[in-house]
């Protein structure tokens, strides 16, 4: 059974699901392939406290103030094969940096499937924690983000601030 809760965060409010007591889902508020309310199942009675709630909001904050560059929260996102690949290698890129689709499809064997990946990318279903931010048009334009793209620069503008990197 599902179970939900909301914080808040810098980039607004966020919608954290849970299942078997792993992540499922973090949802931003107008964010596009956003699930059906009843999918995100019923408000947790025990609300930010309860696990894998209290880690998540705990390493968020940890994330926001920049004192966290990889979070530990158990994970289990619900995809395709495909999308599941390249939900783990988004994984891959580090903090603070960003990749192409193109390169991130030939990291994950399907060269020439950057649409695909895009198209994965963009069905996320646990932003920031999966950081499908970090992804990138070939010319390192930012291009779509599920949560819009002010916030896309708003993470990739935090991470770079405290990490130092060059963006792509």
């Amino acid at each position: 059974m599902r179970s939900r809760t909301v914080i808040d965060s810098p980039v607004g409010p966020l919608t954290l699901v849970a299942q078997g007591g792993a992540m499922v889902g973090l949802y931003m508020d107008l964010q596009r392939h956003c699930p059906a309310d009843i999918e995100l199942g019923e408000p947790n009675p025990g609300g930010r406290q309860a696990e894998p709630f209290q880690s998540a909001a705990d390493q968020l904050g940890a994330y926001f103030a920049g004192r966290l560059t990889c979070f530990t929260v158990p994970l289990a996102p619900r995809g395709s094969p495909f999308q599941q690949r390249v939900w783990a290698a988004l994984q891959d890129i580090p903090y603070g940096q960003t990749e192409s689709y193109g390169r991130l499809a030939e990291r994950i064997g399907s060269p020439g499937a950057a649409r695909a990946v895009g198209l994965a990318n963009g069905r996320n279903p646990i932003g920031i924690v999966i950081p499908c931010h970090r992804v990138v048009g070939s010319d390192g334009n930012l291009t779509g983000y599920g949560g819009g793209l002010d916030r896309k620069k708003q993470l990739l503008d935090l991470e770079l601030s405290f990490s130092g990197a060059a963006l792509f």
